[in-house]
């Protein structure tokens, strides 16, 4: 499977309806309106769901995109070439190798979600 590792945590706190609970990333996009953002995904139940929530919040654009760049990030996890993903997606070298390299050295984000959606 994939030949990517987590990178050490880090620590801050997290305002969660009041309370302080400890998360073990500090994003640089953290704020209490992503941490809404983020709430309101977290309580989506099923796909019913995640499509009406983000067919209102997103362009139909936005979400191809965002699932073209999920797709090849487990392409190049699975190992395939440059030029496997290029003929099956379309994307461009530069941004799958944009991709690699937040795979590689990014937040873990792709590595976290892959590892939980793709089969062993």
């Amino acid at each position: 499977m994939g030949r990517f590792s987590f990178s050490g945590a880090r620590t801050s706190l997290r305002a969660n309806g009041g309370a302080l609970t400890r998360m073990a990333y500090q994003s640089r996009l953290q704020s209490p309106a992503v941490d809404k953002l983020f709430d309101a995904v977290l309580s989506l139940k099923d796909h019913e769901d995640c499509y009406r929530f983000f067919e209102d919040l997103c362009t139909v654009a936005e979400i191809q995109a965002m699932a073209q760049r999920l797709q090849v990030a487990a392409m190049l996890y699975q190992g395939e070439t440059y030029e496997k993903i290029v003929q099956s997606t379309g994307m461009s070298t530069a941004t799958i190798s944009r991709i690699k390299r937040f795979l590689q050295y990014g937040s873990d984000g792709y590595l976290r979600v892959l590892q939980r959606i793709l089969p062993s």
